[in-house]
């Protein structure tokens, strides 16, 4: 009985610290020196093997617009519920989009994660290029020249999306 009235006491202060931390904050605007910056410290952390460092440039919910820093190959995705946009910053790489998962595995409610994609179309990415990745489309950066610099945005979708 004691063990029990611990862990309700433990559970009750841990949801109480959680319910007080702070919401991200707004941020709606980001200068190149600042993105700049993003860049430099996602290189910085970058520990070998890591295939991505991601860094937030703007938040305004539900939205975020980060940076990612990509030097290698990593898992491809599904987002079930938002659309996803990237822009080119800097490099080039190739985009693999729809197919099928490989080795599909749920990461969280709304997300689905594989080693890669079976079947699909690739296109080459570089420096300028705008890619917008429907919701529910499988999604694999196949191939990194070296590295490349992206700003995504995921966009959540209402229902009726798509019926204007």
């Amino acid at each position: 009985m004691r063990a029990i009235a611990i862990c309700l006491a433990f559970t009750i202060v841990a949801a109480a610290a959680y319910a007080q931390q702070p919401a991200p904050a707004t941020k709606t605007y980001s200068s190149s020196a600042d993105v700049a910056a993003l860049l430099a410290k996602a290189k910085s952390d970058h520990k070998d093997g890591q295939p991505t460092v991601i860094e937030n440039i703007l938040h305004l919910a539900p939205y975020n617009a980060n940076l990612e820093y990509r030097t290698a190959v990593g898992p491809a995705a599904v987002h079930e519920h938002e659309a996803e946009v990237f822009y080119v910053l800097d490099g080039s790489a190739t985009l693999v989009t729809g197919g099928k998962l490989a080795n599909e595995k749920r990461t969280n409610a709304e997300n689905l994660t594989g080693t890669g994609i079976e079947g699909g179309s690739s296109q080459a990415v570089a420096k300028g290029d705008v890619v917008i990745v429907p919701e529910n489309t499988p999604h694999w950066f196949s191939a990194i020249n070296g590295s490349v610099v992206l700003m995504s945005l995921h966009v959540p979708r209402s229902s009726g999306a798509g019926t204007h």
